[in-house]
């Protein structure tokens, strides 16, 4: 069985459960306390010398860090990963957009104004970038999704599901999206698809085998 590790509020972790979930893939969930430093003992640095969540173990050992990568990882031959060229090119696309323009602004207003105790006077001096870099991100998001459902040939896949787990809290982190009717419409969307989980949900416990007498 899979197992994942990863933080429940967090976004990036958040992704991978909901892909999983969509999937009707069963896995086990660890819980790692990164406000805790949990992500930094010795035993998780082995499996993932960044030190970061969500990291994906793979039956026989081996582990997946990078919450897009995991994405795409779960998403091979399934109906979240165009299988043509220029589709799937369009998903990374959007993918690499979420990391590079959208994640460092909402994702890091969020973690520190709501998450982090005493973050806001920590990080003041970051509050009027992420705003600027964020409503940035938003604003190409729905001039995007103004002519259409979702990011990549009118279908869910995994570019949307990377873009919805932070946008979807972005006002945990002072952002409105009072002016962006689309990523709203879009956002709803999202929720209406088969399969959808919040970021509060977490698979049932594995029921231990029970021996046969």
């Amino acid at each position: 069985m899979l197992r994942l590790y990863g933080m429940q509020s967090s976004g990036n972790s958040y992704k991978v459960r909901l892909l999983l979930a969509r999937l009707g893939t069963p896995f086990q969930l660890v819980d790692v306390d990164v406000l805790r430093g949990e992500n930094r003992t010795p035993d998780f640095l082995i499996k993932n010398p960044e030190g970061r969540v969500p990291l994906l173990e793979l039956p026989g050992g081996r582990h997946l860090a990078e919450s897009n990568a995991i994405l795409v990882y779960l998403a091979e031959e399934t109906r979240f990963l165009p299988a043509d060229r220029l589709a799937r090119a369009e998903v990374l696309r959007w993918m690499f957009f979420e990391q590079h323009s959208h994640e460092p602004a909402i994702a890091a207003a969020r973690f520190w104004l709501k998450l982090v105790r005493g973050g806001r006077d920590l990080r003041t001096h970051d509050i009027d970038r992420w705003m600027e870099e964020g409503y940035a991100a938003l604003r190409v998001m729905e001039r995007h999704l103004a002519r259409r459902p979702f990011f990549v040939d009118g279908t869910l896949s995994v570019a949307d599901i990377a873009l919805y787990a932070h946008t979807h809290v972005a006002e945990e982190g002072d952002f409105t999206l009072d002016g962006f009717p689309a990523v709203r419409d879009w956002l709803a969307r999202v929720e209406a698809e088969p399969g959808h989980v919040g970021i509060d949900w977490h698979p049932e416990p594995a029921k231990p085998l029970v021996p046969i007498r």
